[in-house]
């Protein structure tokens, strides 16, 4: 057995909630007509009562009391039990209420109307009049408030399912519509494969939940679509980057091989060991960049900023012919991750060395709430359109302007460990060469 659609379930749902509502509601009205057409019969007849009583009193109560309605039965009797006054429907006949003194104000009784006999709702008052005392009895029919209250019943009767009807096809049609728009959907996105990550869904125009829908279904797609290039464009990297290395010892090997005695074992080690190391240094950065993607948990503690970037100083001098200025060096406690941050340093400090022509400049002072660390290199610079782009992976400036090979991730892996330890590195403005500034939370004393 097929389970019932989204579309079948909401309809049915609705229409016995509508119906559910709609016979509430016709009980509701039904009693409340009720009750309003019962109040205003015994609104007129206790009114009548008073009037009646007040001719009996003044001695000018007519023999036929012609002032009651259609419905109505009137009679008023003597305390012995002779009737002194009756409506038109009742003439002749004896009491419709004994008279005496036990009994309510207000009663339901039977009582003739012509040649029938009917339900009746009667006010009675006692009172003293010129022939003694007499009880006044003014009513209403109730097949009047049945005959109104059956009319409206029969009328909910029918006219409920006609209405909980229309309801249900007026839902099954707006559903209809709604969800034919959401399986246009599904299918276009259904039908886009690997090789067409560049399609998006068609825009109806309409800004209600299911247009929202589909907007949200094509920021995802573009999300896709841009990691899918990404991934594609790292393996292009990846493979072309270990291709080098790659080649390099293929070759030596081989010539090796070919004339085993024409090589000197020591320089082949030497080729063989640094190709191995480049791919190492690359191998290293991708799975440094990867943990960073991964979002995967490290240990954080309180770091002094300064001592990983005086001793990561110390290291660079000795690396290169270039002057270290750390003479603008000041406290820095911050908190994270203390490997993390001195590799962020490294990458900054080779980055500066590789392209300065004499001179880096380093500077670390608290700045509000960040501790700041600024690297400056005397080089020739970044070109103002690749502020952003020396950040990417794998990229790579003018070799010329550089004092070595490198893997084209150092950067990208600053700014990655950077933002995962809550802060912020961006290539500032510099009148001459480059200069890179890291912003990291300062670390609030307890």
């Amino acid at each position: 057995m097929r389970p019932l659609t989204v579309r079948a379930r909401a309809t049915a749902v609705a229409t016995l909630l509508c119906a559910a509502v709609l016979a509430v509601a016709g009980v509701l009205a039904v009693s409340t007509l009720e009750r309003h057409l019962t109040a205003s019969t015994d609104e007129v007849s206790r009114s009548r009562v008073g009037d009646l009583l007040d001719q009996a009193r003044a001695g000018e109560l007519p023999t036929v009391l012609r002032n009651v309605n259609d419905d109505g039965v009137a009679q008023v009797v003597a305390a012995d039990g002779r009737v002194l006054a009756a409506s038109p429907n009742i003439r002749g006949r004896g009491p419709i209420v004994a008279p005496g003194r036990d009994r309510a104000e207000r009663r339901t009784i039977r009582a003739p109307d012509d040649n029938e006999t009917e339900t009746y709702r009667v006010w009675l008052q006692d009172g003293a009049t010129p022939e003694g005392e007499v009880t006044v009895v003014v009513g209403s029919s109730l097949e009047a408030v049945h005959e109104a209250t059956g009319t409206l019943r029969r009328s909910l009767v029918i006219g409920t399912p006609l209405v909980v009807v229309a309801l249900a096809l007026v839902i099954w049609l707006t559903l209809g519509t709604a969800l034919s728009r959401l399986d246009r959907i599904r299918a276009e996105v259904d039908a886009i494969g690997p090789d067409e990550l560049g399609l998006r869904i068609a825009d109806d125009g309409r800004r209600d939940e299911v247009g929202r829908l589909a907007a949200t279904m094509n920021r995802m797609l573009a999300r896709v679509e841009s990691s899918v290039q990404r991934q594609r464009r790292l393996v292009a990297d990846v493979s072309h980057e270990l291709q080098g290395p790659l080649s390099a010892q293929r070759l030596s090997v081989e010539l090796a091989l070919a004339a085993p005695g024409a090589v000197d074992p020591e320089v082949l080690g030497q080729e063989v060991l640094a190709a191995t190391g480049e791919m190492e240094r690359l191998v290293d950065g991708l799975l440094v960049l990867a943990a960073a993607d991964e979002g995967a948990l490290v240990a954080t503690a309180a770091v002094d900023l300064d001592t990983v970037v005086l001793e990561e100083a110390v290291r660079a001098r000795t690396a290169a012919d270039v002057v270290v200025d750390t003479t603008q060096v000041s406290a820095g406690p911050v908190l994270g991750n203390a490997s993390e941050l001195r590799r962020v340093v490294r990458n900054l400090l080779d980055n500066a060395v590789a392209h300065a022509r004499t001179r880096v400049e380093v500077r670390l002072a608290v700045a509000g709430p960040d501790v700041v660390l600024d690297v400056l290199d005397d080089g020739p610079g970044v070109a103002p359109g690749d502020a952003e782009l020396v950040f990417e992976r794998f990229h790579r400036g003018d070799p010329a302007r550089s004092r070595g090979p490198g893997t084209g991730l150092g950067l990208a892996i600053a700014r990655s460990l950077t933002e995962r330890a809550g802060g912020r590195l961006v290539l500032a403005p510099s009148a001459s060469g480059a200069h890179f500034q890291l912003r990291l939370p300062l670390l609030s004393c307890p």
